[in-house]
């Protein structure tokens, strides 16, 4: 629809008005909001104008004017300013597009606590994603003239992202050409593959250009082998000196530091199968769980991940207790991450 740049100052001007106030507008309002040096009665015949063309409407003959849906659809196809985020409402954004995983880590972080105190052992807990994790979709959102955040989601559904601060100012055009770069060379790649990708784009693009492509990829790339790495955490380690069998520190101080250790998490025995697994003493594949048993259950997090939760003790601990509780942390834990599983003996409880 062709405007003149008057008729389109008045309509901006009253669009924004009724945004703010949800009141019909008049043209007193509108000299005020269009800052254009005409008079009222000017004003008035443009409205009339507008709305004979269907993009202001008026509710009563003697009230003031509101947009019309096609005056809203000109208005944001064609005189809306495109406003930047501040840094304050992006990072409420990312804070909401990570809440999955933070609720995850946070679930599993409680839920080995509370099995570590209602057991009296050290309980540890595994997330391992599915082998190959790619990259499903990048957003870039604009912050400053010369910083953007960069959101990685990958296709288990993670959501990643990172304030990336430049020496030099970007565009709005510079940012949209980047993500339509990413979105199109980048998508549905491992870590490996997006590394042999940017190796060959490096030859045939413009450095500046190249400089931002492997900023956001080795983002993506560090994102990617997080992903394909296991989580794993230990609650309640010291529980072990309130047993006969750790009393001596000698005894304790290895047990103690393997399960400290996360470098040795690979050894820990662990079925991301399902079900319960029960490894008593020598049936453990680590020197340091020779003298131990380590009772395990799985649990399904969905989204291509599994999770493992266990409990490492004596060889004389209560194994039905024990493996009644880790089976009803394990179900619950699947159930709540949408994942229901049939209730079964596991689920008595046990005082």
């Amino acid at each position: 629809m062709d405007l003149s740049e008057r008729k389109k100052k008045i309509l901006r001007a009253v669009i924004e008005s009724y945004i703010a106030t949800a009141e019909p507008v008049g043209s007193k309002s509108v000299l005020e909001q269009s800052g254009l040096n005409i008079s009222s009665a000017t004003v008035r015949n443009e409205l009339s104008e507008l709305t004979e063309m269907g993009l202001l409407e008026q509710p009563h003959t003697s009230a003031g004017r509101v947009p019309s849906p096609a005056g809203y659809r000109l208005y944001v196809n064609e005189l809306m300013d495109r406003q930047q985020l501040t840094i304050q409402e992006t990072e409420r954004i990312n804070d909401a597009l990570n809440l999955k995983m933070e609720e995850l880590d946070r679930v599993i972080d409680r839920a080995g606590k509370v099995l570590s105190q209602l057991s009296d052992y050290p309980v540890f807990t595994m997330a391992a994603a599915r082998g190959k994790v790619t990259v499903k979709r990048f957003d870039l959102l604009t912050v400053e003239e010369n910083a953007f955040i960069a959101v990685v989601m990958t296709d288990n559904s993670v959501v990643k992202n990172k304030l990336m601060r430049l020496p030099e100012a970007i565009s709005d055009q510079e940012l949209q050409m980047l993500s339509a770069m990413l979105n199109s060379s980048f998508v549905g790649l491992t870590r490996e593959a997006m590394g042999e990708t940017l190796g060959k784009l490096e030859a045939r693009t413009a450095p500046r250009a190249f400089a931002l492509i492997a900023l956001v990829v080795g983002f993506a790339m560090e994102v990617l082998s997080d992903q394909s790495q296991q989580h794993f955490r230990t609650e309640g380690i010291t529980h072990l000196l309130e047993h006969p069998e750790y009393r001596s520190l000698d005894k304790a101080k290895p047990l103690m530091a393997y399960l400290s250790e996360e470098q040795d998490v690979s050894q820990l025995p662990a079925t991301m199968e399902g079900g319960m697994n029960i490894l008593i003493g020598p049936e453990n594949v680590s020197e340091a769980l020779k003298d131990t048993s380590v009772v395990m259950a799985s649990y399904d997090i969905g989204d291509g991940m599994r999770g493992v939760i266990g409990v490492v003790g004596p060889t004389r601990m209560d194994y039905a207790k024990i493996t009644a509780r880790l089976s009803y942390f394990a179900d619950s834990l699947t159930r709540m991450f949408g994942k229901e599983l049939p209730s079964g003996d596991g689920e008595k409880k046990e005082e």
